[in-house]
């Protein structure tokens, strides 16, 4: 290797960028301030991106920063995996190594794909689920390492040539810079803004980057004559002549590189000789090198952007004194330059590399990429590990050797899988596509077997050595669907199917229609029923297998979302049946849930949700990431679903803690919109709305956000702010579309758009709403989404019983109501509260005349129906309307006293949660009945404390104060220093006293009784 080299073109000193590197010290000092910041910065080749990184990186270190720089690696046209993101990861573990460990603890398999130092290969690969979130769990857990060793670390992770980056690369740093919210980092890149054409794959990366307002971005511009005056002046280290200034100038046009070789070439006496292109320019002094340097030079241009320096003496072939020599000679005249690492050599600007490898006869090129091969070959250790599969069939691929390039470019794909690169592992497969028929028979006999394509088949069965063209499709059909390139995997399925045209083979064309229907959902072209029912018919008859246990799955699965019933159940259970009987355990646990939720929707409770928890707790003892995720999401659903959602929150919670430290984005949004959805029914508002909101943020899908998009509407609706609820339901359509109906999501949707339309005064359009939903019916297991639409379409009709212009079509929807009410199942209390409550609406909504409103012991069977249940805005609704019956006529003395407490509940109940319409309808009742919403002043000597009058003692008092905080059960054992188990009977004793039903009024009527200063009930963390 060699010493120190004299540097000549490059200028010591550093010209111009006053407002970028002012820009820059902003972008530092906000990520030192604990603001994670993401910058970009573009320009043409050789305008000074290189430079003025440096430049800010030195600074950065003086102000303590840890500076870690990655760049992207091309090696022919091809980029290798992660390779910015790997080198920078490798400097900040020698920088950080500590913290870095600390921060991947738990996660270092996963994130051994980037960084393989911290894991070990082999258990990497035994540990390897290939999903499609598993690349969305490794980008996830790549944040969360950022997140942790930039807590306490001022960072800056500085990625070089964006414009050379392999897909990953590309979706990886786009998702850095989506979802960093904490943290002292800074993360920049740069890229070749001349060489960003129409079709080149960082475009599209780019104009979604200008969307979001988070980053920064900085285009460099070309230097004024005065720059160009300093920057030669500082080259040749003395004034330059004026005439001189003009010439480089103009030849230059101010691009800093170009600047400094004509700064260079006229110092040496090449004033005059200048050629007629700035390429010929950068040639001219290439070929003013010896002739094995130049040699040399041509090597390392055809070899990447950086050539280690083992592998460059393998390919020269020269003695090590005159190689070194070589060396020295490229490196004195600035062509060359040691590469950061300290490992290897590089061109000092791509320009030059480029000019040099352009030069290269087409014969030349191929022999240069052959003799890297054939050393690769020889020796694998020339090259990191991480890289050599890569680079060894970009080198047979560049050296046109089918026969070599082929089975290099299927272990290339293998290696690129592993890393969760599914991107350039589809691309090496496209490769392997076009290399096929140009590879002699003989070679591809002697292929590799088929590495991963799911449940499919490989041809020759189970003992098949070799790859086959249709296992080659197999394999790319799944890559592309795994990295997202959905177009492209469609479209090899439909080259596959006709492949299996002209076959009799059932099994594996089943196989690609079910993956044909999961990518025409995906891009939104329908709800692939017709692509599942054609592999259904194609497994028909056929002995089990892991193929057919799949399709049975699918159809179960499918069928759940949009047609549950007794075909669903049948389909599901046969599935979990076929999926034992081969094996096929991950296919059984998702079969097992699906089962599980069916068996609940038809009204077998107990035994579903034994399925469920029991799959749960398997599939968390696995560590089945793509299960685990499903089922802390289908589970707490079905419990929501029948009325349990305390124990269902008990379940999210859980979910939330293993979907964030397992990376699973996508199912931590589900989790959240579901647990917004179970808050709601508690009564616990402020924090539904921020899980709904953290169900946008974190969800990959449309779905999560629209369902978060729905909770935030009916809390607008519910606290009286219908703009805002009407911007929500906006939202919710939005994200669901039209493409593929499901129950789950129109049926919510359509309440929401009812209750809008009432609180607008639009009873037409509500009644219209009604007619479309039902016309298209419930369908079996939906009645949790049914019953509270039929409520609010009984309420509606009620409470415009006295408008003349609602006369016209009220019998017709009240009968339409009254129908449909009558094929609902209650196979849980809360649906058989619910049924109580719209009949007692229709009851009201039939009634004529003020003084024949609905009868008390109607509303207060609702109110019996209700109290058991954790609803309190429920149960405060219906205690407003058993008010309103007690009042109609005046009411009795007791029934007065007794619609003044249910007032006074109503009230407490409506102002704790902000729903302000049922408060203000509560406050305007007992105003109209004279009765007062609170106690009137005992005159006592001194006021009683209300706590003793209850009956409370002081240990239920300080377990009061925590429930009106809001907090579980598991936190007041935190706090008080109390057994879980022990909090949960202090509670129940309280609601007791207070003669409550749940957490929700409790607090409530703490809050109307003032048992405690508000400081001292500021609602706390959930536990």
């Amino acid at each position: 290797m060699l010493g120190f080299v004299e540097t000549r073109s490059v200028s010591p000193v550093f010209v111009g960028r006053d407002a970028e590197l002012g820009l820059l010290d902003e972008v530092l000092a906000g990520a030192a301030a604990g603001d994670p910041q993401a910058l970009l910065i573009g320009g043409e080749a050789g305008v000074g991106k290189t430079r003025l990184v440096e430049e800010f990186a030195a600074a950065a270190r003086t102000r303590g920063a840890v500076v870690a720089l990655g760049g992207c690696v091309e090696i022919g046209a091809d980029g290798l995996p992660f390779a910015p993101f790997s080198t920078a990861l490798r400097a900040l573990r020698r920088e950080l190594p500590g913290p870095l460990a600390a921060a991947a603890a738990g996660q270092e398999e996963e994130l051994a794909r980037l960084l393989p130092e911290i894991g070990t290969a082999a258990a990497a690969r035994e540990a390897a689920r290939h999903d499609e979130d598993g690349m969305a769990r490794l980008f996830e857990l790549t944040a969360r390492l950022l997140e942790r060793v930039t807590a306490e670390h001022t960072v800056v992770l500085a990625l070089e040539d964006l414009h050379w980056a392999d897909a990953s690369t590309r979706h990886l740093l786009a998702y850095l810079f989506r979802t960093l919210r904490t943290g002292r980092l800074v993360v920049l890149a740069t890229y070749r803004s001349d060489d960003i054409h129409r079709r080149h794959p960082l475009r599209p990366l780019l104009a979604e980057l200008d969307r979001l307002r988070t980053i920064r971005r900085i285009e460099l511009a070309r230097f004024n004559r005065e720059e160009v005056c300093r920057q030669v002046a500082g080259i040749l280290a003395q004034e330059p002549d004026p005439d001189q200034i003009d010439a480089i100038f103009e030849r230059s046009d101010g691009n800093a590189f170009f600047v400094e070789e004509l700064a260079v070439a006229a110092h040496e006496g090449c004033r005059t000789g200048l050629t007629d292109s700035l390429r010929d320019l950068l040639l001219v002094r290439v070929e003013g090198l010896p002739e094995t340097a130049q040699q040399v030079a041509r090597i390392v241009a055809e070899g990447g952007s950086t050539v280690e320096y083992r592998l460059l003496a393998a390919v020269a072939g020269l003695a090590e004194d005159d190689l070194i020599e070589a060396l020295r000679a490229a490196v004195n005249a600035s062509i060359l330059t040691p590469a950061p690492g300290g490992d290897g050599y590089r061109f000092r600007h791509s320009l030059v590399r480029e000019a040099v490898s352009d030069d290269l006869l087409p014969g030349e090129r191929s022999r240069l990429n052959r003799r890297y091969a054939e050393a690769l070959e020889a020796d694998p250790t020339l090259v990191p590990a991480d890289q050599h599969a890569t680079r060894l069939a970009s080198y047979w691929y560049h050296a046109h050797d089918a026969a070599k390039a082929l089975p290099a470019v299927l272990d290339a794909a293998v290696e690129a899988r592993h890393r969760h690169a599914y991107a350039e592992q589809l691309r090496l497969l496209e490769r392997a596509m076009e290399l096929w028929d140009t590879a002699p028979e003989a070679v591809r006999r002697t292929l590799r077997p088929v590495d991963y394509a799911e449940v499919y088949p490989p041809c020759g069965g189970p003992e098949a050595t070799a790859l086959s063209h249709l296992d080659l499709l197999a394999e790319a059909a799944v890559a592309g669907r795994l990295c997202g390139e959905r177009e492209r995997a469609l479209k090899i399925t439909k080259r596959a199917l006709r492949q299996l045209d002209a076959e009799a083979d059932p099994l594996r064309a089943a196989w690609f229609w079910i993956q044909r229907s999961r990518l025409v959902q995906r891009l939104a072209r329908g709800d692939g029923w017709k692509e599942i029912a054609t592999a259904q018919d194609l497994v028909r008859g056929l002995p089990p297998s892991e193929v057919h246990a799949e399709v049975l799955a699918t159809v179960a699965h499918w069928s759940m979302l949009r047609q549950p019933g007794p075909e669903a159940l049948t389909a599901a259970e046969r599935a979990v049946e076929y999926a034992r009987m081969v094996g096929a355990d991950d296919i059984e646990s998702n079969a097992r849930l699906t089962l599980g939720g069916l068996m609940i929707d038809a009204g077998q409770i107990e035994a579903g949700l034994t399925h469920m928890y029991e799959v749960r707790d398997e599939v968390v003892a696995r560590g089945l990431a793509a299960v685990v995720g499903r089922s802390h999401v289908n589970l707490p659903s079905s419990l929501e679903g029948i009325g349990r959602s305390e124990e269902a929150v008990d379940v999210l919670r859980e979910g939330l803690r293993l979907t964030g430290s397992m990376g699973l984005r996508e199912s931590e949004g589900w989790v959240w919109s579901n647990l917004a959805e179970s808050l709601v029914s508690l009564g616990r508002w402020d924090e539904a709305a921020e899980a709904a909101v953290n169900a946008q943020r974190h969800g990959q899908t449309a779905a999560p956000y629209g369902s978060g998009a729905n909770t935030l509407a009916f809390l607008a609706l519910a606290r009286g702010r219908v703009p805002e609820a009407a911007r929500h339901l906006a939202e919710s359509r939005a994200s669901y579309g039209p493409h593929d109906p499901m129950p789950q999501h129109d049926l919510p949707i359509a309440c929401l758009t009812l209750q809008l339309a009432v609180a607008e005064g639009r009873l037409a359009d509500a009644r219209a709403e009604l007619a479309r939903t039902l016309k298209s019916g419930f369908p079996p297991g939906t009645q949790r989404y049914a019953w509270p639409l039929l409520l609010e379409a009984a309420t509606a009709e009620a409470d415009a019983r006295a408008l003349p212009t609602a006369r016209d079509g009220r019998e017709e929807t009240l009968e339409s109501i009254f129908e449909a009410v009558k094929r609902l199942t209650t196979n849980a209390p809360v649906w058989f509260a619910h049924e109580k409550w719209v009949r007692a609406e229709l009851h009201r909504a039939a009634s004529q005349g003020a003084g024949s409103r609905s009868a008390p012991d109607l509303w207060s069977e609702v109110v019996t129906a209700f109290e058991p249940l954790e609803r309190p805005y429920d149960l405060a609704r219906v205690r407003y309307r058993l008010a309103e019956s007690l009042l109609t006529g005046g009411g009795e003395a007791d029934e007065r006293d007794r619609a003044t407490e249910l007032l006074r509940l109503a009230h407490a109940v409506a102002r704790h949660l902000g729903a302000r319409p049922l408060a203000g309808a509560a406050t305007a009742l007992a105003q109209r009945a004279r009765l007062p919403l609170t106690p009137a002043a005992e005159p006592a000597p001194a006021p009683a404390d209300p706590a003793e009058a209850l009956g409370l003692t002081s240990r239920e008092r300080d377990v009061l104060r925590l429930v009106a905080a809001g907090h579980t059960n598991r936190r007041i054992a935190e706090e008080l220093f109390i057994s879980p188990k022990t909090a949960s009977v202090h509670v129940s004793n309280i609601l007791a006293k207070l003669g409550v039903s749940g957490r929700g009024e409790a607090a409530a009527v703490a809050h109307r009784l003032g048992l405690f200063p508000a400081e001292s009930v500021m609602p706390g963390p959930a536990g």
